[in-house]
Order: C-alpha cells, then sequence, then structure tokens
C-alpha cells in the first residue's frame, strides 16, 4: 500500500511538472487574414503542433505582413508561418530566425513568352514590355527579377515593367501587348491547362530559375532556444501528422508533397539578392504596403 503511494506521488508529481513547463504560444499566418479564415484553413495544424508537442498554440490573426512583423517585435505573437520574401524583411526588423521549412514540390518560377515572338533568351528583353505579378511577391515577381538578373538582365533599368495579377497578364501576352511575363511556374502549368485558344507550343519558357528557398515555420528572438528546439525536434519526428494538418484545407494544396525540414538563415540570401536587383537593397520593408 506504501508503495502504490509512492508510485502515486511519483505520478502526480511528473504530471504537476509537465504541467508546469507546458506553455501556451501565439501563432500568426502572414497571408491569412480574420481569425475565421485562420482556424478553418489552419485550425489542422494548430492541433497537430499540440499534439506534437505538447504545448498549446493560439491564433494570433494579423491583417498583413508589417503586423506579424510588429507583434513579433511586441512579444504578443511567438511563431510564424510566412514565405522567404516575407521572412527576410521581419528577420532584419525583429531578428526572428527559420525554425523549420515548408518544403513546396516545384516551388520556383519561369518568363515566358510567345513563341513567335522572336524573343529566344533574356537578353532579347531589352527594352522590352515584362509584366510581374504583385509587387512584393516572392514567385511572381521577386524571382522572375532574379532569373533575369541571372542573366545578365538589369529587370529595373532594361526593361519596361508592369504589375499586374497573372490572368490579366497572360491575356496581355497572348494579344500581343507585352512581350513576356514573369511567373510562379506552377501557377504557369494551371494557367496553361485552361487555356483552349492557342496551342500548348504557342508559348515557350526563356528562364527558369533554380527551386526557391521554402516557406517557414519562423520563431520569434524572445522565445528561448530550448523552448524552440523542442518544438523543431517534435515536428520533425511527428512530420507526417503535421503535414497532414497543414494539407487538410484546400486552400493549402500548394503544400501538397511537401516535407517538412530543418533550415538556416544562410539558405535565404538568394531572396536577399532578388530584393537588391529588384531595386530594394535595403529589404527592410514590406513592398506593395
Amino acid at each position: 500500500m506504501k508503495l502504490k503511494s509512492v508510485v502515486l506521488g511519483l505520478g502526480l508529481a511528473a504530471a504537476s511538472a509537465f504541467a508546469v513547463t507546458a506553455e501556451t504560444w501565439k501563432l500568426a499566418v502572414t497571408d491569412v487574414e480574420g481569425m475565421e479564415r485562420l482556424q478553418l484553413e489552419w485550425g489542422p495544424f494548430k492541433e497537430s503542433l499540440e499534439t506534437a508537442t505538447g504545448e498549446t498554440f493560439e491564433f494570433f490573426a494579423v491583417n498583413s505582413r508589417t503586423a506579424a512583423a510588429e507583434a513579433l517585435r511586441a512579444k504578443t505573437v511567438d511563431f510564424v508561418v510566412t514565405g522567404p520574401a516575407e521572412y527576410v524583411v521581419i528577420n532584419k526588423l525583429t531578428n526572428a530566425t527559420p525554425l523549420i521549412g515548408l518544403g513546396r514540390p516545384d516551388y520556383h518560377c519561369a518568363i515566358v513568352v510567345r513563341a513567335d515572338s522572336g524573343i529566344n533568351v533574356p537578353a532579347d528583353l531589352k527594352g522590352k514590355k515584362v509584366a510581374f505579378g504583385d509587387i512584393g511577391s516572392t514567385s511572381n515577381m521577386l524571382c522572375p527579377m532574379q532569373a533575369l538578373a541571372d542573366h545578365g538582365v538589369d529587370p529595373v533599368n532594361d526593361l519596361e515593367k508592369l504589375h499586374t495579377h497573372r490572368n490579366i497578364a497572360f491575356e496581355a501576352l497572348k494579344a500581343g501587348d507585352i512581350d513576356a511575363m514573369g511567373i510562379n511556374a506552377g501557377k504557369w502549368v494551371g494557367i496553361r491547362s485552361k487555356e483552349t485558344e492557342l496551342p500548348y507550343g504557342a508559348f515557350k519558357i526563356i528562364a527558369r530559375s533554380g527551386d526557391l528557398p521554402n516557406d517557414m515555420i519562423m520563431v520569434g528572438a524572445h522565445v528561448p532556444a530550448s523552448k524552440a528546439d523542442m518544438v523543431k525536434t517534435a515536428i520533425l519526428e511527428n512530420k507526417v501528422a503535421v503535414i497532414a494538418g497543414i494539407t487538410a484545407h484546400e486552400e493549402n494544396d500548394k503544400y501538397v508533397g511537401m516535407d517538412l525540414v530543418a533550415i538556416e538563415d544562410s539558405a535565404y540570401d538568394y531572396v536577399r539578392s532578388m530584393y537588391s536587383n529588384a531595386g530594394y537593397p535595403q529589404f527592410d520593408n514590406f513592398l506593395g504596403e
């Protein structure tokens, strides 16, 4: 009887110790506005994160990338799901660091022209009109500009550039109103698959990037390193369940086929180069906000 009491006491002590060490963390997603969307699209991920770590996570809704950075700086949010272009700025403003990479398949960009345009290499675009996506977009603006810079074309001074939605840019390319468009390669495949007026061979890609640095879960500088490491280890050890949580909602279909990987800040130096070549060498503010 006495032994059973001792064992019971040890069990209660262990449970009490866990209760003391378990914490509640605030979690934000930079491209999702509103608490309702957060819960709907990322609720399964939050649940898988809590199961994997034994910690409690609460959503913190942000209405802009700037708001996410301000919340990290104020220590009112602890973990943020974001993209590579956003990370570079947030890191500079807050010293938050990458924790886990969300390895998206086929995450790269392309420069597309009409096959009958006489444009065969990026240098042929000098002096031409090129459409890019939203200002600040990693794969629809910064990456295509970097792809051109990698081939000796200055995207700031050598082109007549404009920014518009990819569907509008595609119609302009078909009509000959622009000479090329820079676009996320996966989105290009999606647009081409729906095209009925012109055959696939009516267009060609004259430049492609390599795979882009991953989207990520980043952690605030104020979070103790031991806790950040614990969350990282738990995610990697339970990646199948965590991935299932991320991809549970169709809004996150871009992550289907993903992997979760450990990442370092140096992987994002290529994105810093993108900012510089796009004419924003300080990368200390969010383009388009």
